[in-house]
């Protein structure tokens, strides 16, 4: 059986609480990170693609390589870093670089990445259109509502010519920086795991790989637009608090998720939707 745990909502409401209370009071990172190694590893992750890949490496890999695994599945975006920060969790996989970086700065936490994994390919989905040239003017589009994915969104939709955004913008860019709107697009801002549940509200929603495979999407063959992998720079990575990285329960993980055995179960489950960046 899978040590497997999934979080109600009411739990990672008090795991947000948890870090609010400590977070006043906390030591210098590196002193504060764990030290105990004994232990089982404990790794926060999304569902899916995220939790997915760790329980095969839990089930089929672990075990030889004499790790103790233990999988926390997490909805949102914020209590993984949150629950790894106070140290609730040793680890998690589950984000990409920018959206760290942002995370790190606005909220004070210092979680640093490991090793990248894999890549979500970012997509523009409809329930109502079959392609994006079919989008009628004054079209609603969901959009992530964190400032990285957002800005990921609007890029999305900048490379594919459906709107233009000022030159130079980067992982901050808003509505607010788009130059030119042909069909003349209404953007509406959801919290990224609500996007594909908007599909029979909105003409169109941008959704993250992970939610969108957890929607019975396949970003490979519904998605309207889809990022390119080449040069992408969201690949998602295994993260530990500063002062963590060189616990030999996570340098083992890594190495585990870098592998030949890995890599084609990444290949063979999903099948483009989620691509191997190692």
């Amino acid at each position: 059986m899978r040590n497997t745990v999934k979080l109600t909502t009411a739990v990672l409401a008090a795991g947000a609480l948890t870090f609010g209370l400590t977070a006043c009071g906390s030591e210098d990172s590196s002193s504060s990170a764990s030290s105990d190694t004994s232990g089982p590893l404990v790794v926060a992750a999304s569902p899916v693609p995220h939790a997915e890949i760790l329980n095969y490496v839990k089930d089929n890999l672990a075990k030889k390589a004499g790790l103790d695994l233990e999988v926390k599945e997490f909805t949102d975006y914020v209590t993984p870093n949150t629950a790894t920060e106070d140290g609730s969790v040793g680890a998690n996989y589950f984000q990409n670089q920018p959206y760290l970086d942002d995370f790190n700065k606005k909220n004070g936490t210092h979680i640093v990445p490991v090793v990248t994994v894999h890549l979500e390919p970012l997509g523009l989905y409809s329930n109502k259109v079959k392609s994006a040239a079919a989008l009628k003017s004054g079209a609603t589009i969901a959009v992530p509502n964190d400032s990285v994915n957002e800005a990921r969104a609007l890029k999305l939709l900048d490379a594919n010519g459906i709107i233009t955004l000022k030159d130079g913008v980067g992982n901050d860019a808003t509505p607010a920086d788009i130059t030119k709107n042909p069909k003349n697009l209404k953007f509406k801002e959801l919290e990224a795991a609500q996007t594909p549940r908007s599909l029979d509200d909105v003409d169109a929603a941008v959704v993250n790989g992970n939610y969108a495979i957890e929607a019975d999407l396949s970003p490979a063959k519904d998605a309207l637009v889809l990022e390119s992998a080449k040069d992408n720079p969201y690949g998602n990575f295994l993260a530990v608090k500063e002062g963590a990285e060189d616990d030999p329960r996570v340098k083992k993980l890594a190495e585990l998720l870098t592998s030949a055995e890995v890599k084609k179960f990444i290949e063979d489950k999903y099948e483009g939707s989620v691509i191997a960046s190692f």
